[in-house]
């Protein structure tokens, strides 16, 4: 771990499913030295889907295959399987959650997402709603509560963002974004980071959400605040990125979903 954490703060559980310290995956020097993170089972679990992916030639031709496994919600006519007077169902999707937190990262669907990270890579949230200085408190339940609710947790909807992490980083591996994978990416911040190394000159040292969105269009991160934070992303950490399936989603402002933790970082306010 850097040696200008700060000693008192505690940034992930005592395990994981990914097999590597929680408090490493969180610190900056896995960004300087990052190395595969893997869940444990999914890809064994899953051998056919993973075949399928090594065929294809581009990103574009894995993209389709995968894409209807999951949009079957989306495509499928429910009504015709629904009784009369019977009420629509409900039915999580990791599309719904990444759509929600493009609206809200703070929230149902953000602390569902935040949980994940937290329960398959213990990288604990440091935000939801507003800081959490601890896993005792009232903030700390409340994001609890919200993350827990029931209508977000049918449909296996953990064990589709486990596939969507193992595909994405699969699809880092082939696609265009892996020769950049040193480029920085920004984003906004509002007020001061929950902490920071202390040093006045860069890079600076803080400790991000364990879960957070980087935009690599620094134009488009100059338009949602007055402080503007760039810092380099391994591709170890990416669970999301614009174009990794043939949808809308997060390109309007070419969004990178990423796991977080503490990073260096350059500070602009603008």
């Amino acid at each position: 771990m850097d040696q200008t954490f700060s000693p008192s703060a505690r940034l992930g559980h005592s395990t994981n499913l990914v097999g590597a310290p929680s408090a490493w995956m969180a610190s900056p020097g896995f960004n300087d030295r990052p190395v595969a993170l893997h869940i444990w089972g999914v890809r064994e679990m899953n051998p056919a889907l993973f075949t399928m992916l090594d065929q294809a030639e581009t990103l574009a031709e894995a993209g389709e295959p995968f894409w209807p496994i999951w949009c079957d919600v989306r495509h499928r006519p429910r009504a015709a399987r629904r009784r009369p007077g019977q009420r629509k169902r409900f039915r999580s999707s990791f599309l719904r959650l990444i759509q929600g937190w493009g609206f809200d990262s703070n929230g149902p669907e953000g602390a569902v997402l935040k949980g994940w990270v937290e329960s398959r890579f213990g990288i604990l949230p440091s935000f939801h709603k507003e800081i959490i200085p601890d896993t005792q408190g009232p903030v700390w339940q409340a994001y609890v509560a919200e993350r827990m609710q029931s209508r977000f947790h049918d449909n296996a909807i953990l064990v589709q963002l486990d596939l969507l992490f193992e595909f994405c980083q699969w699809a880092v591996a082939v696609s265009p974004i892996r020769g950049k994978a040193s480029d920085a990416l920004s984003r906004h911040q509002c007020g001061r980071p929950a902490w920071h190394s202390g040093t006045a000159k860069p890079p600076r040292v803080i400790r991000l959400n364990n879960l957070v969105s980087f935009s690599s269009d620094r134009e488009v991160a100059d338009c949602f605040g007055d402080r503007i934070i760039t810092t380099r992303v391994p591709l170890a950490k990416v669970l999301f990125f614009p174009g990794l399936l043939p949808s809308p989603l997060l390109r309007g402002e070419r969004e990178f979903l990423v796991l977080g933790g503490a990073f260096r970082v350059s500070i602009e306010d603008i």
